[in-house]
C-alpha cells in the first residue's frame, strides 16, 4: 500500500507540472509600465519554486518507496542515522525558497512599494467598505480635506466622512465610485478600509494590495493603455464579497481633465 502511494505521488506532482510548463493559463495583457518586471519575477518564481515541488515530491516517495515493506506485519524500516539528515535536507531547501523570493523579490516588487512616488502624481484615495470601493480627488487645491469617521453616513453620501462646511481642504473633494485616471501619468493612491479587510486588484495593472484596517496603505503605479478594467476585491470581506467590485478608467489627459470636471459638478 505504501508503494502505490509513492507511486500516486510521481504521477500528482507530474500532472501538477504539466499545465504550469505548458502555461495554459496566460496571464492577462499588461497596461502598465512595471508590469513586465512583475511578470519575469512571477515567473522566476514559479519556475524556483516548482522545481523545488518536484525534487521534495520526488524525495519523499523515494523515502515512502524504499523504507516501506511489502509484506504484512514486517517491521518498518528506519532511515540509517535518523532524522537529522532529513531536518537539515528539509532547512535547507525551504531556506533555498525564502532567499530565492528574495532575491527575485528585489527586481521588482520593491521597486513598486519601496520607492516614493513622482511629486507631481495623480492622488486618489481609495476607501473599501462592505461592500464597495469609492475614490476622493483632491480638487484644484491638491489637498485632502480630513476624514470624520463619525461623518460616514451613506444614506447622504457621505462616503469619506468629510465635512465640506468646516473643513477649507474638503470643499473642492470629488468622491466617485468609479476611478479614472491619465493614461501614462503616475498615479499615486492611498488606500484606507473602513471596516474589514479588503484588497485592491487590478490584472492588468499588476497591482494587487490588501486594505488593512487601521493602516493608511499606499502605492503607486502609471498605466499606459486606455480602456475600461474591473477593480475587485480578493479578500473573503462577508457575504456580499462575490459582488465587490468598481471600474478603473484610464483615459486620455484631455478626456480625463472632462471627467473630473464633470464630476466635480455633480458633487
Amino acid at each position: 500500500m505504501a508503494k502505490f502511494f509513492a507511486v500516486i505521488i510521481v504521477v500528482i506532482t507530474i500532472a501538477s507540472a504539466i499545465p504550469i510548463v505548458m502555461h495554459t493559463w496566460p496571464t492577462p495583457q499588461d497596461i502598465s509600465t512595471h508590469g513586465a518586471a512583475i511578470d519575469d519575477q512571477t515567473n522566476e518564481t514559479m519556475l524556483e519554486a516548482g522545481i523545488s515541488f518536484v525534487i521534495s515530491q520526488i524525495i519523499l516517495a523515494f523515502f515512502i518507496w524504499r523504507f516501506s515493506s511489502w509484506r504484512q506485519g514486517e517491521k518498518t524500516k528506519t532511515f540509517p542515522g535518523g532524522a537529522k539528515a532529513m531536518v537539515w535536507a528539509a532547512f535547507l531547501l525551504v531556506g533555498t525558497e525564502v532567499l530565492a523570493l528574495g532575491i527575485f523579490g528585489v527586481k521588482a516588487w520593491a521597486n513598486v512599494y519601496f520607492t516614493p512616488p513622482a511629486a507631481d502624481a495623480v492622488q486618489v484615495q481609495a476607501q473599501a467598505g462592505q461592500f464597495a470601493f469609492y475614490f476622493r480627488y483632491p480638487g484644484p487645491d491638491g489637498k485632502f480635506g480630513p476624514i470624520h469617521p463619525e461623518m460616514i453616513n451613506e444614506a447622504n453620501a457621505n462616503f469619506f466622512g468629510i465635512d465640506q462646511t468646516n473643513d477649507a481642504d474638503s470643499k473642492d473633494d470629488v468622491v466617485t465610485a468609479e476611478m479614472a485616471i491619465p493614461v501614462n501619468k503616475e498615479v499615486h493612491l492611498l488606500m484606507h478600509s473602513k471596516d474589514v479587510g479588503h484588497s485592491f486588484f487590478v490584472p492588468e495593472l499588476r497591482v494587487q494590495q490588501d486594505f488593512v484596517p487601521g493602516l493608511d496603505l499606499s502605492l503607486h503605479f502609471t498605466a499606459t493603455k486606455i480602456g475600461r478594467y474591473e477593480i475587485v476585491c480578493t479578500q473573503l470581506c462577508g457575504l456580499g464579497h462575490y459582488n465587490m467590485k468598481a471600474y478603473l478608467s484610464v483615459l486620455s489627459q484631455s478626456d480625463y481633465d472632462d471627467w473630473i470636471k464633470k464630476q466635480a459638478a455633480l458633487q
